[in-house]
């Protein structure tokens, strides 16, 4: 994590393996996440990915191996940003894949690099969406084309990400869009800034946070993509990966 103008940048960096998330990578990302909020010249973070990559998902055979409590390790690290109370930028500078999309949608604002490309693959690699993103992806971009991806496989790139509302912007350097619009928090009082941001949680959906939102999504989702990872199905496309 680096610190530069009262804005933290955490990056993923496991660009050989396309910022796969592992329990490793995920309990690195809480850690830089819970350091961000922990600090009082923080008033912003901003995530990326090493490389050409922003997230390739899970690491297919942490997923393999994981059990409820197994997914949970690997949400945790997206769910800390997800929870984060500052203002949070997803600088998207590749794909997002699966559980990189999840980490991309558990910011408060996403600015897409022209090689950005949001892909939800669940239903692709045969598992039930998990880590909330059925809720997430609705909340973001309205239930049809939520649907559009979940169900009908529908992929954005940077353009199509904007026009539905997944993404604010395209940059060429998507984190230093991200700098440009963190110097807004970053010049505010944290006080001021971190209450604004439980506010508008708040008022969402009054009489709910949406972090309690999110965490239910979680819990009802997470049964059917544990039994969905061990059908025989998505056993044979992980050992078909094995093989590559």
């Amino acid at each position: 994590m680096q610190v530069e103008d009262r804005v933290a940048l955490i990056t993923v960096n496991d660009p050989d393996r396309r910022n796969a998330v592992t329990a490793e990578i995920s309990a690195a990302l809480r850690a830089a996440v819970d350091t961000a909020e922990a600090d009082p010249n923080v008033h912003a973070l901003i995530v990326t990915g090493a490389g050409k990559a922003f997230c390739a998902g899970a690491d297919l055979t942490a997923l393999g191996a994981a059990t409820e409590s197994g997914l949970r390790v690997i949400y945790d690290g997206f769910l800390a940003v997800a929870d984060c109370a500052l203002p949070t930028i997803a600088a998207v500078n590749g794909p997002a894949v699966g559980a990189g999309l999840n980490l991309a949608l558990a910011a408060d604002v996403r600015i897409a690099g022209s090689a950005a490309l949001f892909d939800p693959r669940f239903q692709k690699l045969g598992i039930h969406p998990g880590g909330g993103a059925t809720w997430m992806l609705q909340r973001a971009i309205g239930p049809q084309a939520a649907r559009a991806a979940l169900l009908f496989g529908m992929r954005f790139d940077a353009d199509a990400a904007v026009r539905h509302g997944l993404a604010l912007d395209v940059a060429d350097d998507p984190v230093a869009a991200a700098r440009e619009l963190a110097a807004g928090p970053a010049s505010a009082p944290r006080e001021v800034v971190m209450a604004t941001k439980a506010s508008m949680r708040a008022c969402a959906n009054p009489g709910i946070s949406d972090i309690h939102q999110h965490h239910m999504a979680v819990d009802i989702e997470i049964g059917p993509q544990a039994r969905s990872i061990e059908s025989p199905e998505f056993a044979a496309r992980l050992a078909a990966a094995k093989r590559k």
